[in-house]
């Protein structure tokens, strides 16, 4: 994780300085109403290099560096005396500062930190070896080549010609995952996370459907989840610096691919904590999927609902407000949207998506 809380703990009359200690912002000596903080900055510097604080307060300034000190694990910590919540931000030797917004850190904190000083955007790996019926492609957030100590969430998204590469997006238009995510981490809005973009196939509606419809057939979506949790998380899980629990672990699409995600959410309550759908086929053989997720016992850790109200369809607004109320009637922690004059297409998901992520991942 790049941002953990820690309570932090000291004995009243021990005057004891930990390593790279600073005084407090005045000088003085502790106050016991302000309780010292302390920093952890993870990232392998390499041989004779060197992580410096700068800051605004708790005897931090923004024109010098103040040197952390390396412990084993490549942990550079820092003991600060802040009054109030100050803002801070690491460099590399003193003179590269880290990518991104700054961070903060209040009194009796304990804030451990994942930098990038030299990376700003992810990429993408074609990994043909996953699957032989579906494309997998998967998303490197910037600072996974940097920082190996870093352990990420992951996002397994449905329809996956569709998130990066508008020349290969239905209809012209790709969700720009790449760059929604590069962006929520230049501004620390959206956690950094990997992403596993499975592409659809010639069985899609089969695939992303849980039942069959009278008028349209389907039904395989049991086999298809299968593959995703049993099969290919993980593979995923030994590849890439993940973090394989619920919690970290979210499924999202829109339309059909919707619909197969809130199925996942209750099918496999144990693997996939995160549900993200947009514009979910909550119509599908008489809203099936309503009674469905009513009955679930084991709510997501966070689920995002949405839909636009537009189009002959109106984006399936109103049974998506039941999906919605379904799961607010369950007391899960739920954001749902409708997003005034869209309709059912990419264009729409493009623009909701990083919405979707920054609630699901949560900020840095």
């Amino acid at each position: 994780m790049r941002l953990r809380t820690l309570p932090f703990v000291f004995l009243l009359g021990c005057a004891v300085s930990g390593p790279g200690e600073l005084p407090s912002d005045d000088g003085t000596t502790l106050d016991v109403a302000a309780l010292p903080a302390h920093l952890v900055v993870h990232y392998p510097t390499g041989f004779g290099h060197r992580i410096s604080i700068r800051g605004a307060g708790a005897g931090l300034g923004w024109d010098l560096g103040h040197d952390a000190t390396w412990t084993p694990g490549d942990r550079w910590v820092l003991d600060l005396r802040p009054s109030k919540t100050t803002e801070l931000k690491p460099l590399f030797d003193d003179a590269i500062w880290a990518r991104g917004a700054n961070w903060t850190v209040a009194p009796g904190q304990t804030l451990e930190i994942w930098p990038t000083f030299f990376h700003d955007r992810g990429r993408l790996e074609h990994r043909a070896d996953l699957d032989a019926a579906h494309d997998v492609v998967v998303y490197l957030p910037p600072s996974y080549d940097e920082n190996a100590a870093e352990r990420y969430p992951v996002v397994y998204m449905h329809d996956g010609q569709n998130l990066f590469d508008d020349a290969k997006a239905f209809g012209g238009v790709s969700w720009d995952i790449a760059g929604a995510l590069d962006r929520g981490t230049a501004d620390a809005t959206i956690h950094d996370a990997i992403v596993v973009a499975i592409a659809n196939t010639a069985a899609r509606m089969s695939e992303y459907t849980p039942v069959p419809d009278p008028d349209y057939g389907g039904g395989g979506a049991d086999t298809y989840l299968r593959f995703i949790a049993d099969q290919l998380k993980p593979r995923i899980d030994r590849d890439y610096h993940t973090l394989a629990d619920r919690g970290h672990t979210a499924i999202m699409g829109s339309s059909l691919g919707g619909l197969v995600s809130v199925y996942a959410g209750v099918s496999r309550p144990d693997v996939f904590g995160l549900v993200g759908a947009l514009s979910p086929s909550t119509w599908w053989d008489g809203t099936w999927i309503l009674p469905r997720v009513a009955a679930e016992p084991t709510n997501p850790a966070r689920v995002y609902v949405d839909s636009g109200d537009s189009g002959t369809s109106q984006d399936d607004r109103a049974n998506t407000a039941k999906l919605a109320q379904a799961y607010r009637t369950r007391g899960a922690t739920l954001d749902y949207l409708v997003q005034a004059g869209a309709q059912h297409s990419e264009y729409y998901w493009r623009q909701r998506v990083p919405g979707a992520l920054a609630f699901l991942l949560g900020p840095r």
